[in-house]
């Protein structure tokens, strides 16, 4: 795979440090989740593919002696706590950078590593609000909502920090130098809605809040509920393919107002959404299928994993305890990613055989157990 080799240690946090993590291993990464000890119950990480588990207790010196001695061995490490924690813990890019200068320290957190909230607390919604993306997102005359945790955490948090270490891993290749990756989620998910900065003269968005293009406010661009509870999406934005929604529809365009005729995009929704509402989701992938009128079926995830495209495509896969969720994207034609099948690590599972691997002596091992710097935790047979 494409990363293979690389050395990867990834400090257990919550959704975006893990999806950066899981997206390293997925595509061949040797991934160390260092969870914390003494452990909780169970691991918070549901992005747990394709690695494996150190529990340690950083807070004791020993622990922190011990991250260290694993970063000399590394080629990146993942932190997602706030500005100051790693310092505080003698474990920060100065130390950790001058004891092996090819590490890519990469620094994934809410508000980034400067600025008046480094050390404040927040979550997805938060950092969405600071970037200016939150008061885009909404429909007429409701609040701003956000997507869920999608484009901060996940988009503008995960994969920008992946992506920042990928970029940091090819510049070594020509320095034979590691640096800081500082990863904000707020600027992350800014950079990301570059399109909507950069548009802003084009008058995509000169009206108010969901009576836009692109935001709700077009009929062209709107889900609507069919005859049996479901939905499809529509997104017929060119002329030509809005010609054959409103074909598709059974109405003929000479007889409706212009596509583009704002004043009358809210009386157009209802006629769309009445003419929905006649047919299933499977009567209107019929009629829209093998058409380019940019129509699609709203999928539950269990309809997309077993969408006809979706399977023809593999984009879904089953690990060995059945459960489903999406394949590694993109697909390289030459070194595609071969996700992990196994389930999840337990915390500490592999504490042993990672500090093994990284030099350390079963003595010493013997020794950071005895002192509960680290835990073991061997999955129990299932009888």
């Amino acid at each position: 795979m494409a990363l293979s080799g690389l050395r990867v240690l990834e400090l257990a946090g919550l959704a975006p440090a893990p999806l950066c993590g899981m997206i390293l291993a997925d595509f061949g990464a040797r991934v160390v989740r260092v969870d914390r000890a003494p452990r909780s119950a169970v691991a918070a990480d549901a992005q747990g593919r394709g690695k494996r588990s150190l529990a340690l207790d950083l807070k004791r010196p020993a622990g922190a002696a011990a991250l260290r001695r694993l970063c000399r061995g590394a080629d990146v490490l993942v932190e997602p706590f706030r500005h100051g924690v790693m310092e505080k813990l003698g474990l920060g890019p100065e130390v950790l950078l001058q004891e092996n200068p090819r590490l890519i320290y990469a620094r994934l957190t809410g508000f980034g590593q400067s600025g008046k909230y480094a050390k404040s607390a927040g979550h997805d919604i938060n950092y969405l609000a600071l970037s200016g993306v939150l008061s885009k997102l909404g429909r007429k005359d409701e609040n701003p909502y956000a997507p869920v945790n999608l484009l901060a955490d996940f988009a503008g948090g995960g994969v920008m920090c992946a992506m920042g270490i990928i970029i940091a891993l090819y510049e070594r290749t020509k320095s034979g130098k590691g640096q800081i990756v500082d990863a904000s989620m707020v600027e992350g998910a800014a950079y990301l809605s570059s399109f909507l900065w950069k548009s802003q003269n084009l008058g995509l968005w000169n009206r108010p809040r969901g009576e836009n293009l692109l935001d709700s406010g077009a009929p062209f661009y709107e889900t609507y509920k069919t005859s049996d509870g479901k939905y499809m999406a529509v997104g017929a934005i060119e002329p030509q393919f809005y010609e054959q929604l409103v074909k598709g529809l059974g109405l003929d365009s000479n007889k409706l107002p212009s596509q583009l005729s704002f004043s009358d995009w809210p009386k157009m929704k209802k006629m769309f959404a009445s003419i929905f509402a006649q047919k299933t989701q499977t009567e209107w992938c019929s009629i829209f299928d093998s058409t380019d009128a940019c129509v699609t079926p709203v999928l539950s995830f269990d309809d997309a994993a077993s969408h006809q495209h979706n399977k023809q495509r593999g984009s879904f896969i089953k690990n060995d305890q059945e459960e489903i969720s999406p394949r590694p994207a993109p697909l390289l034609s030459r070194t595609p990613a071969v996700p992990s099948f196994k389930r999840d690590p337990f915390i500490g599972e592999h504490t042993e055989e990672i500090l093994l691997e990284y030099g350390f002596t079963k003595q010493e091992i013997a020794k950071l157990h005895s002192d509960k710097v680290i835990e073991f935790s061997k999955p129990k047979a299932n009888l």
